[in-house]
């Protein structure tokens, strides 16, 4: 109680200090089509008095005398504006709008493949940035997500916390996760890949809802996330960002700039984790958290080039050691039946980059390559796995009259991967054959602007898998918005497809506590999407207010799902033999006032059904309801108060027969954190608060079994209800807990 009354006090004390000045100031935010500008430049002319917008848009400048004064506002890609105004002895709070100069697209997107405006774009997208993330800082992107609406990190194991990103409701496999618009996170990292990005290198995450294969391919199915990293030219010389919790973890992300030579420049970012504190608050003999020792290093760097052509190559390296189990787990028991443990030791290498062509004409070359090697003990079950992709791809942009902007693309990924499991058994049951996929595709994209306040995209993308053959995927998206852009309205179509390897993405099959069978030979997956997104802009003298509005409907053929409940000893396989639906609607809501003041709330109301044998089910660990929050208060340019949380409704959980004691249906839950943060001069930020202040935590019998993890002396098939299970969860065992942190940034 000690730390949160100090918390308490240094709150109090913050405010106190902060109304102790009083003088003339202007502040406000800077806008431009309605959207916030961060780092514009606001001075006093022939003065030395000035700033620059924060990330949101805000600015202040304070102590000036009194006098008339010309303001100069001005931005990279904006033109230069001049007003003239007058002080005495008062506040003023002023927002200003810039207009582009059309020399630079501020936001880039991942909706097109190329760049373009967030409001000029056919396919919405939706941009979270750095600021959005620091207001209640993880350490890892993973857990980053929690209060993006419609989008839910989801744990997959009671023992070592491994997890997936679900999209409107739709599992891990279905989320295509990209670096720097390159898939590098899919197959055997979907679990594991998550974790270990840098937080200090990012700039942003860019998330599309709805099929995406038409211009990504396989797995885009429920959605993407892209996650964009700094560039070296823009990034700060030097940012580092460490916190403690009062649970003993430990995060420190690292990022430095630096010259290789005058024409190239690097930016190399570290991010290490430890936690090795054993609790076990719900007394069930199992560590809530898994003790995890994680270490990764990127490196990226940009080359200058007399034709002022892109050419950027990256790498990165990720080493992590975790186990959970019983409290009692030491090393030694690794692999054996006498103390429970799952102990997983990741290897991951990753290099992507992009290099446009010395040509007249806009064409550039994206690659990217990694290796994942995993060693892993789940009880006495051994997982060993290895998997190699390459891919490549060739874009061609080309603009037609005034209308057509044309995308034609080729792309190439190579897929290898090992086991030591029966997935990679030869046709006699013997020999070891490895998988190894060809995936040769071809897209192309017409985006066509019927005239200033509408326009179409049309696309086609053909693959064809050296294992299930051709593979189509068309879409067409239309927008339309109002003259000033504060009205958009866009209807999108599309087709996904998507071909699993089980092992690679469900960590429940790897577990050992139930058997795995496959009825017939997998196929590919497809879905068919629609969506229908309305965004209205509200820009008034003290506010800005964005309300975006979704609905969508995706209808599944060929759908893999496990199933746990047809035989609670087994997890068998099978495309469905009907069809699935996921379905809903989704509300965002922004508020930016001039007093300081943001509110970011989000809501999504969803149906994720599967109709067998004309039986319809909610799909398992589905919630119906969803709901995120953010409140910010900035009392200053220095004092920052975040309240950020999310709301979940229940969902239906795997259990194993009529006899299970636990819970069909989750309860109602939300994680609600709040935090202060206070700049400090030379660039120095500290920052501190609480975690989970409703300290929820799931029932303390998830855990099924876990008194006999190896099952000795139970017969599962006569009482399967007493079996070994840790894959009932829906939520970290992580109860309330303190966080403070310190940053440094330095340009």
């Amino acid at each position: 109680m000690k730390f949160y009354s100090n918390f308490i006090i240094l709150f109090f004390l913050f405010i106190s200090f902060n109304s102790l000045s009083q003088n003339n100031s202007l502040s406000g935010k800077i806008y431009s089509n309605s959207e916030v500008l961060p780092y514009v430049n606001i001075y006093l002319k022939d003065y030395t008095l000035g700033t620059a917008s924060d990330s949101e848009g805000y600015y202040e400048i304070k102590n000036i005398p009194n006098g008339t004064y010309t303001l100069i506002i001005s931005s990279i890609g904006y033109k230069t504006k001049s007003i003239t105004i007058a002080f005495n002895n008062n506040q003023i709070i002023r927002n200003f709008s810039l207009e582009s100069d059309n020399s630079l697209n501020e936001v880039v997107i991942s909706g097109t493949l190329r760049p373009v405006s967030k409001s000029n774009s056919p396919v919405p997208v939706e941009v979270y940035s750095e600021t959005f993330f620091r207001k209640n800082p993880t350490p890892s992107i993973f857990e980053s997500l929690q209060n993006v609406n419609g989008v839910r990190p989801q744990l997959n194991c009671n023992v070592c916390n491994t997890g997936d990103i679900h999209i409107n409701g739709l599992e891990g496999p279905y989320a295509f996760v990209l670096i720097d618009g390159m898939p590098i996170v899919s197959g055997l990292s979907t679990v594991y890949g998550l974790t270990g990005i840098p937080q200090a290198l990012i700039e942003r995450v860019e998330i599309v809802k709805g099929p995406a294969s038409t211009l990504y391919g396989s797995e885009a199915v429920g959605g993407i996330l892209n996650v964009i990293t700094k560039k070296p030219t823009n990034a700060p010389l030097l940012s580092t960002d460490t916190f403690l919790s009062s649970w003993g973890e430990l995060n420190l992300d690292v990022g430095l700039r630096y010259d290789i030579s005058k024409k190239a420049q690097g930016l190399v970012g570290i991010n290490y984790f430890n936690f090795q504190n054993r609790i076990d608050n719900n007394n069930d003999n199992f560590t809530d958290m898994t003790l995890q020792n994680r270490m990764s290093i990127f490196n990226k760097v940009t080359f200058e080039r007399k034709s002022n052509k892109v050419f950027t190559i990256a790498g990165r390296y990720v080493y992590e050691d975790r186990w959970g189990g019983e409290m009692d787990w030491e090393k030694e028991f690794r692999g054996g039946n006498q103390i429970y443990g799952e102990s997983i030791y990741t290897n991951r290498w990753e290099t992507f980059g992009t290099y446009e062509l010395p040509t007249p004409e806009n064409i550039r070359f994206q690659f990217s390559a990694n290796g994942h090697s995993q060693d892993s003990y789940y009880g006495e079950t051994s997982y060993d796995a290895k998997q190699l992709v390459g891919f490549g791809q060739l874009v061609y942009n080309k603009k037609i009259g005034k209308t057509h902007d044309l995308l034609l693309g080729a792309a190439y990924r190579y897929t290898y991967y090992d086991d030591n499991t029966f997935a990679t058994l030869g046709e006699n049951g013997i020999d070891n054959s490895p998988s190894i996929i060809h995936l040769p595709g071809i897209f192309v994209q017409d985006e066509i602007q019927i005239n200033d306040r509408k326009k179409l995209l049309l696309g086609v993308r053909w693959d064809n898998n050296s294992i299930h053959g051709n593979i189509f995927s068309p879409r067409v998206n239309f927008k339309w918005n109002s003259k000033d852009k504060s009205d958009i309205l866009r209807l999108s179509a599309g087709n996904g497809f998507r071909v699993a390897n089980v092992f690679t993405e469900d960590h429940a099959a790897l577990t050992g506590a139930r058997t795995i069978e496959f009825d017939g030979e997998l196929k590919p997956e497809t879905s068919w999407n629609v969506n229908v997104n309305y965004v209205k802009k509200i820009n008034t003298e003290n506010s800005l207010i964005t309300i975006d509005a979704s609905s969508f409907y995706t209808y599944f053929n060929n759908r893999i799902l496990p199933d746990y409940e047809s035989n609670s000893n087994k997890i068998i396989y099978a495309n469905l033999e009907g069809f699935s639906v996921s379905k809903g609607i989704s509300l965002n809501s922004n508020m930016s006032f001039t007093n300081g003041l943001s509110i970011n709330t989000g809501a999504t109301l969803m149906e994720v059904s599967v109709t067998e044998n004309k039986i319809k089910k909610i799909q398992l660990l589905t919630e119906s309801f969803s709901g995120v929050w953010s409140i910010s208060y900035k009392l200053n340019s220095n004092f920052n108060i975040d309240y950020t949380g999310n709301i979940y409704g229940p969902m239906r959980l795997p259990l194993l027969g009529e006899n299970d004691l636990r819970d069909e249906y989750s309860p109602w839950f939300s994680i609600q954190n709040i935090q202060l943060t206070q700049k400090l001069k030379n660039n120095w930020e500290i920052y501190g608060g609480v975690k989970n202040l409703l300290n929820f935590t799931p029932a303390a019998n998830s855990i099924n079994g876990s008194d006999n993890p190896f099952d000795i002396g139970i017969d599962t098939e006569l009482n399967p209800e007493e079996a070994f299970d840790p894959s009932y969860v829906y939520a970290s065992n992580q109860g309330i807990r303190a966080f403070a942190g310190i940053r440094l940034t330095l340009y």
